[in-house]
């Protein structure tokens, strides 16, 4: 099932978010979330792009790092902010309501750490070639971008079985929330060209969703 397609429908009512993600994917965006943030370290300054009701800011903040969340939807993070809060993670979070096309403002080489959790597949194709430019700006050098994500399967008989169960869920997605989706084509190469280095890729068993660890040089 495509989980990021029901995402969608479930940023309308940010109260149920994360309860209809654990069961949307079965707990495995959980544990991929648990898996690309074993890598922050205590101190290291991240930024987490589209962040939503904060499940990655929190894990990376428990880690001891000092995040910044981003999302458009005030919504979402009013609902983070809450979490952070209850938590007790407050004072090492920043919350702040704008997106990727606002990236420009940030100061170079400024993170250790970029992640994207069900973030790039909301863009445009111009937009992520954006994103990405900026994400390696604002990248340290040796910097890491841990990214989670729909992706268009490399199989085309996986192509094949992915459309047909994101058609209907779209359509569904887009009357209830009037935007779409789009899952990502060839991440790991396009990261590549932008000079990362990849060190870690981790696909779903119909090639749907990636798990990527990159690095800047």
């Amino acid at each position: 099932m495509s989980t990021y397609v029901l995402m969608k429908i479930l940023e309308s009512a940010p109260d149920r978010y994360d309860r209809g993600i654990r069961w949307l994917t079965l707990g495995r965006l959980d544990r991929a979330y648990d898996r690309l943030t074993s890598y922050i370290q205590k101190g290291h300054r991240v930024l987490d792009l589209g962040c939503g009701t904060g499940a990655l800011t929190l894990r990376a903040a428990e880690r001891g790092a000092r995040v910044k969340g981003i999302d458009v939807n005030a919504h979402m993070l009013e609902k983070a902010e809450q979490r952070a809060r209850r938590a007790g993670f407050a004072e090492n979070i920043e919350f702040s309501e704008m997106g990727v096309a606002e990236l420009g403002n940030e100061p170079s080489e400024s993170y250790d750490v970029v992640m994207s959790g069900l973030c790039f597949s909301e863009l445009t194709g111009d937009e992520l070639t954006y994103a990405l430019d900026e994400v390696k700006r604002i990248l340290r050098p040796g910097g890491l971008l841990l990214v989670a994500d729909e992706v268009k399967p490399e199989s085309a008989v996986k192509k094949i079985l992915t459309r047909l169960i994101r058609c209907p869920l779209a359509v569904i997605t887009y009357l209830l929330t009037q935007t779409t989706t789009r899952a990502i084509d060839q991440l790991p190469e396009q990261l590549r060209k932008r000079g990362f280095s990849i060190l870690s890729i981790r696909r779903s068993l119909l090639e749907d969703f990636i798990e990527i660890v990159a690095q800047k040089p």
